[in-house]
């Protein structure tokens, strides 16, 4: 049976689907039919880069990955990205040794890497995934610094799954994952009022359409499909906002696209966010933005004097958006 989630997005492009009779079968099933089919999924584990004083919510997540561990003809061996630099501010640490080697390498392939931040861990993670994997799997990103041991993130733990399953069962090119926040949340503040400004302002048609999908298109949670990973694999990956940029490719060349609710987990020390964090991110966001508008239009006449124009309007979007959430969190 289609999944929820996916048939809302398919909806958008091809129109209402049709329930096949076929595939109304219990989850164990649909992955067993999905393994048979020739494709897996492979889980990347992005490690936190600050490592936690309580270890919970990694147990927590680590136990998702074992359980997966059981079913080796739809999963693939997951892999742990850790950066050398969290490495070496934690290996005096006995807990930290302890974890790594009876949890971290017991339920997965670690893989050290010095990266400049979190999106070069995405590429370090899914590069060797890509590199171990075949054209009809999929990649699923799982980032690590979220509440897993809360009620509400144990109970995301139990169907996270489903996101990257949307993609090997429906063949969809790009699954999002979208958490749930109120209208205050740090994260949606940034994205009303930086990402999504700023996309309608550099890509107004696409961000049209990305906001069909999602109103979280910086989001740390996604599965990809062989074939689109390693297109925008082997074209330049940003150190950061690269889920915006994976959206833009996927609107810009017809990839199919679909949503997934994760629900009310948060990567924040009680849901709060420092206004310099949340600045630099509106800044780099903007950044990221003007390096691919480039790449899509410096061919084309005239181009400068349209960019300079953007630039001009850019500049503006990004001076509001700062002062309104200097406002709103004043």
């Amino acid at each position: 049976m289609l999944h929820p989630q996916a048939r809302q997005a398919l909806e958008k492009r091809t129109g209402p689907a049709t329930p096949n009779p076929s595939r109304m079968k219990s989850k164990s099933t649909a992955r067993r039919s999905a393994a048979a089919s020739g494709g897996k999924i492979h889980h990347v584990v992005i490690y936190p880069f600050r490592q936690p004083r309580d270890y919970a919510d990694l147990a927590h997540l680590y136990q998702l990955v074992a359980r997966l561990n059981a079913d080796p003809a739809t999963y693939a061996r997951p892999i742990t990205v850790v950066d050398r630099k969290t490495h070496f501010a934690n290996q005096s640490d006995r807990r930290y040794q302890q974890f790594r080697q009876r949890t971290v390498a017991r339920h997965s392939d670690v893989l050290d890497a010095w990266c400049v931040d979190t999106c070069q861990m995405w590429y370090s993670g899914l590069g060797l995934a890509l590199e171990r994997g075949g054209a009809r799997d999929v990649y699923w990103l799982i980032p690590g610094d979220f509440n897993y041991g809360s009620p509400a993130g144990r109970e995301v733990l139990g169907r996270l799954h489903d996101l990257p399953e949307i993609c090997l069962e429906l063949k969809q090119d790009f699954c999002i994952g979208e958490i749930a926040t109120d209208h205050n949340h740090p994260k949606q503040l940034i994205d009303t009022y930086g990402t999504f400004a700023l996309l309608y302002n550099w890509f107004p048609t696409e961000a049209r359409e990305i906001r069909q999908y999602t109103e979280r298109p910086r989001s740390e949670f996604f599965a990809v499909r062989h074939d689109f990973l390693r297109e925008t694999m082997c074209r330049r990956w940003f150190a950061y906002e690269q889920t915006v940029v994976m959206l833009l490719k996927a609107v810009i060349r017809g990839k199919r696209i679909s949503r997934f609710n994760v629900g009310g987990i948060c990567d924040l020390p009680q849901g709060r966010e420092s206004l310099s964090a949340m600045m630099q991110q509106v800044e780099r966001t903007e950044r990221v933005l003007k390096t691919v508008w480039r790449g899509q239009n410096d061919t084309k006449p005239g181009w400068s004097a349209r960019y300079r124009i953007l630039e001009a309007q850019s500049d503006q979007v990004r001076r509001t958006a700062l002062t309104l959430l200097e406002n709103l969190l004043g």
